[in-house]
């Protein structure tokens, strides 16, 4: 393709890509070295016969001037970044040098909301982000051999979880497995114990929001590898088949390297979701035992008290840690589109 069509080709991808995700970014990091203004106060005193009392004030009018000076706020470098709200560093140096052992330190660590937030972030990528891929290979595979008849009611039922806004799921299951719910209901019955709440236990509910995560991410894994298994070549099937070859020995050697490109463009998107997980949380009002990077943004731009460079900076390191769960695939993938150039 000569340049100058390859220029107008990608010409609106690359307008749109420096619109809706270069510029805003760089707006979100700026806005992360500012914080706002603090509110000009100003002191009186009201006098009377039995003396003088002083009385404080906001002065709105200077207030007005300094953000209109300096709309961004007051210039705080990286100050949101290491407060204790998010990297923590001098917590973190304290409690490295009073802890007693990696357990010591890792408990003190869960104090600090930032981390707080980024455990049970991690640990609900690192959960819910494999449990996808596999599940969503075994349906896919299971329908695809499925009678022609059934197939279609199969897909239709698969599909249900993606047909239900994340937002709505969660709060069906968290009415289901309310005490008065019949998950609640069923799990109280089944160990006898009518003070069984799913809610109440810090443990079962990262459990119950790991499971809603499987069930709303399966559906997008197996329209991808299901549309993948339609181009599996029959005939290397019907040679490994001919060799002697098991099923679940023509599944490993032949399906799974087939579609390989699909295994890494579905861990892609499902790292990038998982990573930024909201809605389950709110959805349960799980807030009180789970709190992941993204209900730490939704909390700092709620309410009257708006913090924007908290925000802000969050936002910055959800990206960060972003593309460095990114970064091994991208290379694996890298390599392997060189490795077949060459």
């Amino acid at each position: 393709m000569p340049h100058r069509t390859f220029f107008w080709f990608i010409l609106p991808s690359a307008l749109a890509m420096l619109l809706f995700i270069a510029f805003p970014l760089v707006s979100v990091v700026i806005q992360s070295l500012h914080i706002e203004h603090e509110q000009v106060i100003i002191t009186t005193e009201s006098c009377g016969p039995f003396g003088c009392t002083p009385s404080t004030a906001v002065d709105l009018e200077a207030t007005a001037l300094l953000k209109e000076a300096a709309p961004l706020g007051q210039w705080n470098g990286l100050g949101t970044y290491l407060s204790r709200n998010h990297l923590a560093t001098a917590e973190v140096a304290e409690a490295w040098r009073s802890s007693t052992g990696l357990a010591s330190f890792g408990s003190k660590l869960m104090n600090l909301p930032f981390y707080k937030a980024l455990a049970f972030t991690m640990a609900y990528t690192a959960v819910v982000t494999p449990l996808v891929i596999l599940l969503g290979l075994a349906v896919a595979l299971g329908v695809n051999n499925l009678p022609k008849l059934t197939k279609g009611p199969t897909i239709f039922i698969s599909l249900l979880p993606m047909i239900v806004t994340p937002l709505v799921g969660s709060l069906i299951l968290y009415w289901m497995i309310d005490a008065d719910g019949i998950l609640g209901k069923a799990l109280q019955w089944v160990f006898d114990d009518p003070a069984l709440s799913l809610k109440a236990s810090p443990l079962l509910t990262w459990l119950t929001l790991f499971t809603y995560g499987v069930w709303s991410g399966i559906p997008f894994a197996f329209v991808v590898f299901y549309a993948g298994l339609q181009g599996v070549p029959e005939e290397t099937l019907e040679a490994a088949m001919i060799d002697g070859a098991s099923r679940w020995e023509r599944i490993r050697y032949v399906v799974v390297p087939y579609m390989g490109p699909l295994f890494v463009f579905v861990a892609l998107i499902q790292l990038m979701d998982n990573f930024r997980v909201l809605e389950p949380i709110i959805g349960f009002s799980a807030q009180a035992n789970a709190s992941s990077l993204s209900t730490e943004i939704y909390g700092d731009l709620l309410g009257d008290n708006v913090q924007y460079a908290s925000a802000a900076a969050t936002s910055v390191l959800t990206v960060i840690g972003v593309a460095i769960l990114l970064t091994p695939v991208l290379v694996r993938t890298w390599r392997d589109f060189n490795r077949k150039v060459v």
